[in-house]
């Protein structure tokens, strides 16, 4: 029953847009963000949560108290965010439920998509499972509504049996946080209100897996400025902007490309690009795990920019650099209890966790930076941001159960199971 209740969720949460919109001037960026966030609002209340509250940001709060006796333990956060990715839309998802998957490709209904093993060979490993997948017309949304699934359902395990239970847990707090997506996930966050020593996000893939490393990552907005006029005497007056930025684009070497690395290979991306003649656009983001190496690429940029400049006589191009986050690795240092409690409780589970570092980022990187150890957890997703994208139901299952057991280990310490 708990683990139909936990697709349940899944599968209502996904029906909500939450889309996070780049260019949005309000915060949320998209109002679908807070309409899951009263849903959740209400769905913490009737479950029996404490301080359950949506602020003016749309950010969503809540407790689960600490049992009787338990109430010194430390206390710990579990987050996970509302909006889902611009880069697919997140409108009129229609999930498809596959009990007891039998192996093999995954046709989709829509556009003659097919989630292929040889894409995802972790579905090898899951013959006999549940799997939700999209239609192929949008993006499922388990980045990171599985994760919001995850800990709704902790938090009701938790809850539900607090009586005669012979185990404590301590203070558990929930956050949910909004625009992640766009790097504006915790812009509203006061870690003195969450009062946590530790956190954890879910968002992270597959299962057992616990991310300890991320990117570290800049966004750089380039503006090329030309000069228009009309074609017809536009012969030595015209500056075009798109031919200089493209010739821009051109440069950049493909062998820092997402498309061509891998592991711990940083990248350039150029994701975005907007404008005509007289004023083009371009979106890169810079990642690397190195953070000095954000500098190089910066460096790097301004050098192919210069000289575009000069064979493009007449055009201006302008590089801003936006500070995203920073890569987890160093802050989790300082509470070395955040991962080995982790792995801990997946041992006490029969389950061999791994340490694995993540090609982007979490809310948690930010946290981290800020001063609250935040490593991330699996909850089941597969190909984010994509109509090919997937969930695991049993994987989902072993996250709320690792996360459950998370709480007690860090009362009653990581030798007790």
């Amino acid at each position: 029953m708990q683990r139909e209740r936990l697709l349940e969720r899944f599968l209502k949460y996904v029906a909500v847009d939450t889309t996070a919109v780049e260019s949005a001037a309000t915060y949320p960026s998209s109002l679908g963000q807070r309409e899951l966030g009263k849903m959740l609002v209400a769905e913490l209340k009737a479950m029996g949560a404490a301080d359950v509250r949506q602020d003016e940001h749309g950010l969503v709060w809540a407790t689960v108290p600490a049992s009787p006796g338990c109430e010194a333990a430390p206390v710990i956060a579990f987050n996970s965010h509302l909006d889902t990715s611009p880069e697919t839309t997140g409108k009129d998802v229609c999930p498809h439920v596959i009990r007891n998957y039998a192996g093999g490709d995954i046709p989709l209904t829509m556009h003659h998509k097919v989630i292929r093993v040889a894409d995802n060979p972790e579905l090898e490993q899951l013959h006999g499972a549940t799997l939700i997948t999209t239609d192929g017309s949008t993006l499922l949304g388990a980045d990171d509504k599985a994760g919001v699934a995850v800990i709704m359902e902790m938090a009701q395990r938790l809850l539900e049996s607090r009586d005669g239970r012979e185990r404590g847990h301590g203070t558990v707090r929930l956050l949910f946080t909004c625009d992640e997506e766009i790097g504006h996930g915790v812009n509203h966050v006061n870690l003195r209100q969450l009062g946590a020593v530790v956190g954890y996000t879910l968002d992270g893939a597959g299962a057992d897996e616990i991310d300890t490393e991320t990117f570290s990552a800049d966004l750089v907005i380039i503006t090329v400025r030309g000069v228009n006029i009309h074609p017809s005497i536009a012969k030595d007056r015209m500056v075009n902007a798109m031919r200089a930025a493209g010739d821009l684009l051109s440069r950049l070497p493909t062998d820092q490309a997402p498309e061509t690395t891998s592991d711990r290979e940083g990248f350039l991306h150029p994701y975005q690009i907007e404008g005509g003649v007289a004023e083009v656009k371009i979106r890169v983001l810079l990642r690397s795990f190195d953070t000095e190496e954000l500098r190089k690429q910066e460096q790097l940029l301004r050098e192919l920019a210069a000289s575009v400049e000069q064979e493009h006589p007449g055009a201006t191009i302008e590089l801003q650099v936006i500070k995203q986050y920073r890569n987890m690795a160093d802050g989790l240092q300082s509470e070395p209890q955040a991962v080995a409690y982790a792995e801990a409780a997946a041992h006490n589970l029969g389950r061999t966790p791994r340490r694995t570092i993540v090609r982007g980022g979490t809310d948690g990187s930010m946290l981290t930076e800020r001063g609250l150890p935040t490593p991330n957890l699996s909850t089941g997703q597969h190909n984010p941001h994509s109509p090919l994208e997937w969930a695991c139901l049993d994987e989902m299952e072993q996250a709320v159960q690792l996360i459950h057991e998370l709480a007690f280990v860090w009362a009653e310490g990581p030798d007790k199971p």
